[in-house]
C-alpha cells in the first residue's frame, strides 16, 4: 500500500477542481478546522489533514476515486452499493460503512441510509447517496469552532452525531408514548391510536435494528488489535460501543413499552365491545316478550283474543308493557345488568 506521503503526492496531481465535491475541510495541527472553496483547487501538500465528503450519485465521483491511490479495498467499498454496516481495518487506512438517518431539510426522517468512508493518517474521504444527519451534523461544529486532533477523533465525531441524531429520534418517540400512554389511562382511546403505535413500534424497531450494527462493529474493534496502527487512526472504539449500548436498551425499552401499549389499547377495545354486545343483548332480551305478544296477536286464525273487545289495542299494548317489565325484573334479580 502507498505510504501517506506518496498518497499526498498523487492526488495532488488530480484535477483542480474536484467533481462531486460536497465540501472539504483542513484539519491544522491545533485542532482548528478551516473550510475550503469546492470550486477551487486544493492544495493536498499543505500541512495537515483533509476531509473531502463527496455526493457518491454523481458520476464524475466514481473516476476520481478510482484513480486515487487509496487501498484497493477501501475504493471498492467506496465505489460499491453495500447495503450492511461494516468496519475493517488494514495497515495505514480504517474503511467502512456505517447506517445512519436521511435528513431533509431542516430535520431527520425516519430513513436510513449509508455513509461510506475511507481513513488515512492525513485524509479522510466520505460519501453518500443522500444527505445524512451525521455529516451534516460534523459538518455544522467544525464551522463553530470545535478541534479535532486527527482524522480518527473526526470519525469518532461523525459517529457520535450519529448517535445523538438517534437519541434525538429516542427522545421524541418516547413523547409521542408517553401522550398516548396519557390517553389511554384517561379512557380517551380513539382509532387511530393502534396505528399511531404501530408505526411507533415500527420506528424503534429499525432503529434498534441500525444500532445493532453499528455497536456490534466498535465491539468487535475494541477486542481487535490495533497497535499496528498509528495513533491517528486509532479510534477509542470502547468508548463508542459504550455510548451505543446505552441508546440502544432506550430504543428496546420504548419498543417494549409501545408493544404492552398496543395490548392495553387492543384490551380495552376488546372491553368496550363486549360492553356494547352486552347492551345490545339486553335490549334484544328486552324486546323478545313483546315481539312474541305482536306476533300471537299477528296470526291471521280464528279464536284470536280480544279480537271483538272495543279497546282491545289497549289490553295488548298494555300486555305488551307489562311483559317488557316482567322481563325487566327477571333480568334485575338474576345480575344480568351488572
Amino acid at each position: 500500500m502507498a505510504e501517506p506521503a506518496k498518497l499526498v503526492s498523487a492526488l495532488s496531481n488530480t484535477d483542480p477542481a474536484i467533481p462531486g465535491l460536497v465540501w472539504a475541510f483542513r484539519l491544522h495541527g491545533d485542532g482548528s478546522a478551516e473550510a475550503l472553496p469546492i470550486d477551487q483547487p486544493i492544495e493536498f501538500s499543505h500541512d495537515g489533514r483533509l476531509w473531502l465528503h463527496f455526493n457518491l450519485t454523481d458520476a464524475r465521483v466514481r473516476p476520481w476515486i478510482a484513480g486515487s491511490t487509496l487501498p484497493p479495498l477501501a475504493r471498492e467499498l467506496l465505489l460499491s452499493n453495500d447495503t450492511f454496516q461494516q468496519l475493517h481495518v488494514i495497515d495505514h487506512c480504517v474503511y467502512g460503512v456505517f447506517s445512519d438517518l436521511v435528513r431533509e431539510i431542516d430535520s431527520p426522517t425516519e430513513e436510513a441510509a449509508f455513509l461510506r468512508f475511507a481513513m488515512t493518517e492525513h485524509l479522510l474521504v466520505s460519501g453518500r447517496h443522500h444527505a445524512l444527519c451525521s455529516a451534516e451534523a460534523t459538518r455544522r461544529v467544525l464551522e463553530g469552532g470545535y478541534r479535532v486532533d486527527n482524522v480518527a477523533h473526526l470519525l469518532e465525531k461523525i459517529v457520535d452525531e450519529v448517535a445523538d441524531t438517534l437519541d434525538r429520534m429516542a427522545d421524541k418517540l418516547g413523547q409521542e408514548i408517553d401522550g398516548i400512554e396519557e390517553r389511554i389511562l384517561a379512557d380517551d382511546t380513539r382509532p387511530e391510536m393502534r396505528r399511531n403505535l404501530g408505526r411507533l413500534r415500527r420506528t424503534c424497531v429499525r432503529l434498534h435494528r441500525q444500532l445493532t450494527g453499528l455497536r456490534v462493529l466498535f465491539h468487535r474493534l475494541d477486542q481487535k488489535n490495533t497497535d499496528r496502527l498509528s495513533p491517528a487512526l486509532r479510534i477509542h472504539a470502547g468508548k463508542l460501543a459504550q455510548r451505543l449500548d446505552g441508546l440502544d436498551h432506550d430504543i428496546v425499552e420504548l419498543r417494549e413499552r409501545s408493544r404492552l401499549l398496543e395490548e392495553e389499547l387492543r384490551f380495552k377495545n376488546e372491553e368496550e365491545s363486549n360492553r356494547h354486545l352486552h347492551t345490545l343483548s339486553i335490549v334484544t332480551s328486552l324486546l323478545l316478550p313483546p315481539t312474541l305478544v305482536t306476533g300471537i296477536f299477528g296470526m291471521n286464525t280464528k279464536g284470536l283474543p280480544l279480537t271483538e273487545v272495543e279497546t282491545g289495542f289497549l289490553w295488548a299494548a298494555v300486555l305488551m308493557a307489562s311483559s317488557v317489565a316482567a322481563a325487566y325484573l327477571f333480568m334485575r334479580r338474576t345480575g344480568i345488568f351488572k
